[in-house]
């Protein structure tokens, strides 16, 4: 009897996950790559799409238990979970829970305040004090690291996230941080002030982990997947989703841009919110691409003749009814309707949010060079509804041997890419550091006439933006 009881309560893994019977079932921890929600309640992050992916090939959806790091332990040893992601990595000795195979690699980063000198050698860490985030590896790492540097001070941070903790270090208030590698790269688009001094320990496998007594058919199939995503591209195509973009702003840029958000973009903002009513596009997408055009000038102009705050070549500005390029509210509004006219012609298999780069990359080059562009892609095999597979096609306008043989002739595709990502960039920051716009209907219509749009003219322009064509700047 005595046997018998105990056998009854062994812990038992989750069941297999089937589309007749359960879902499953996955404990994350809120983070920029693994688990995060945007203004608009739509959940992203580099390891949630490629759960996302593994459910879909199981047939089966997702029940996610989002926990702080000293829940997910407990629940994956009671068996309440089939695995858990959160940006982990498997700790040295750590023999009793099962991993996957490795997903990526990444390391740990100590960073300091730019006017800090750097630390090049872990003995200059003596009497120095380095924040982490509890229950991390890089806390554990710095645990670790006091055994041989007993003088070194360790401070968790129990609340916030890493990017809390980094503005600490930007604002001086935190000596030094330990963070990871591939977060920092993200962050560092927010906080030009810091800087990576050295990197502590070797690489680390991320990983799903598994109990210490998975199902050993759940922990086969992600295998499985983890080595086809590896090898079909889908993880690369992953990986520039979410960091394709990080680290081409240098960080004078990014003081500029932060500054002038302070300065500038208060007497703009209410000419993108009112063009975002008008469009749908978020205000903050269009406050981006305007800098990256014209850096907020509302008076610029190209040695090609483009001119305004959304520098419009004047053939564009007539077909969307534009009276005065230099009006910044005329502007905006034609350039945001110009870059909606873009996205709806890409076709129906072109994703989110591929599809707003791409029109992106249409307004600099103009909608001939892209779908020229596109044409190459299939030639070539690549996949035309893909943007990080586009970013390799693109340059091959200014090449001879593509663009002899194109109707709209060479184009500056590289400088298409280039825009395109710098625009991903700026408005990552902005999403950072302003708030979304939620109109009501009543100040909607309000800042409609304020942008001196009526519906009759904006029908007919949008109708006249059909045969609008963008020439190379």
């Amino acid at each position: 009897c005595l046997s018998l009881l105990l056998a009854a309560c062994e812990r038992q893994p989750l069941p297999f996950p089937t589309p007749a019977q359960r879902d499953l079932v996955v404990a994350v921890q809120s983070g920029p790559l693994t688990f995060t929600t945007d203004d608009t309640g739509k959940v992203a992050g580099l390891e949630y799409d490629l759960i996302e992916a593994f459910a879909q090939d199981l047939g089966v959806n997702v029940q996610y238990q989002e926990v702080s790091p000293e829940e997910m332990r407990p629940l994956l040893a009671n068996g309440k979970v089939h695995f858990a992601a959160a940006w982990f990595s498997p700790e040295p000795g750590d023999d009793g829970t099962k991993a996957s195979p490795p997903l990526l690699h990444s390391n740990d980063v100590l960073v300091q305040h730019e006017a800090s000198l750097p630390v090049d050698e872990l003995s200059e860490l003596k009497d120095r004090t380095v924040h982490v985030l509890a229950g991390t590896r890089q806390a554990t790492a710095m645990h670790a690291l006091q055994a041989s540097i007993p003088d070194v001070n360790v401070v968790e941070h129990k609340e916030g996230t890493v990017f809390d903790l980094l503005d600490e270090v930007g604002r001086r208030e935190a000596e030094m941080a330990l963070v990871d590698s591939a977060i920092l790269d993200i962050a560092l688009q927010y906080e030009p002030s810091i800087q990576p001094s050295l990197i502590i320990g070797d690489d680390r496998p991320i990983v799903w982990l598994f109990g210490d007594k998975p199902n050993s058919e759940l922990v086969a199939r992600v295998g499985a997947f983890i080595d086809r995503v590896q090898k079909d591209g889908t993880l690369a195509r992953l990986q520039d989703r979410y960091l394709g973009h990080v680290r081409r702003l240098g960080a004078a840029d990014i003081d500029k841009f932060l500054e002038r958000i302070e300065t500038v973009l208060p007497r703009l903002r209410p000419h993108f919110q009112a063009a975002q009513v008008s469009t749908g596009l978020d205000w903050r997408l269009l406050a981006a691409l305007a800098y990256h055009e014209s850096q907020w000038d509302p008076n610029a102009t190209s040695p090609t003749g483009v001119r305004g705050i959304m520098m419009l070549t004047e053939e564009t500005a007539d077909r969307l009814g534009v009276s005065n390029r230099l009006n910044p509210r005329e502007s905006i509004q034609a350039g945001a309707r110009y870059l909606n006219y873009l996205k709806e012609q890409l076709p129906a298999s072109t994703p989110e949010p591929d599809r707003t780069w791409m029109a992106l990359a249409a307004y600099n080059i103009g909608p001939g060079h892209f779908n020229a562009a596109r044409v190459i892609a299939k030639q070539l095999e690549a996949d035309a509804d893909s943007w990080f597979e586009m970013k390799g096609i693109l340059p091959l306008l200014a090449q001879p041997k593509y663009y002899q043989r194109l109707k709209s002739g060479r184009a500056r595709g590289g400088e298409a890419v280039i825009l395109a990502e710098n625009i991903r960039s700026y408005y990552d920051i902005l999403t950072r550091h302003e708030q979304p716009y939620r109109g009501t209907p009543a100040l909607s219509g309000k800042m409609l006439g304020l942008a001196g749009i009526s519906a009759t003219a904006r029908e007919s322009r949008s109708q006249a933006a059909l045969s609008v064509s963008r020439p190379p700047m």
